[in-house]
């Protein structure tokens, strides 16, 4: 059997619903669900108000590296059954989702819980995603921690 995956970059909405719909199998008990939001005040350096973010990305490399986490993610938990990973790109607003993972198991003891926060974390890391952060004072582009190292 062929264990349902998504991974997608999106201008759209991110439903949750139909994705979940999507990763849920008839043997499925458990779901757990990150979602990232914009938030309307930052508290990174100097707490400064957000008035948007605006996303980018290469949709072919980072839909690829998507890929790789939810591989990364069922090697790491066999147990997981659905796992749905979207980023948002675009302009987005305080309050707005911006990133959703989403994984499913037969129960919530099996790893569910890991294994989203491993997609989230994993996601930061090596998925080619640009933010750029624009406020009242001004507008900066958000870096992350990630170098990838050669061959990634």
């Amino acid at each position: 059997m062929t264990l349902p995956t998504i991974f997608s970059i999106t201008e759209t909405e991110i439903d949750l619903d139909n994705l979940l719909a999507q990763i849920t199998l008839h043997s499925t008990g458990a779901a757990a669900i990150f979602t990232g939001i914009v938030r309307g005040v930052t508290s990174r350096d100097n707490p400064h108000e957000t008035v948007y973010l605006e996303y980018e990305a290469y949709k072919p490399m980072a839909e690829t590296k998507m890929e790789q986490v939810a591989d990364e993610i069922r090697a790491k938990w066999p147990t997981i059954e659905g796992i749905a990973i979207v980023q948002r790109i675009g302009r987005l607003y305080p309050r707005t989702p911006t990133v959703l993972i989403a994984c499913t198991a037969a129960h919530r003891d099996t790893g569910v819980f890991d294994a989203a926060r491993y997609g989230i974390d994993r996601l930061k890391e090596i998925v080619p995603v640009w933010k750029k952060e624009v406020g009242v004072n001004g507008e900066e582009w958000v870096e992350g921690d990630y170098a990838p190292a050669p061959g990634e």
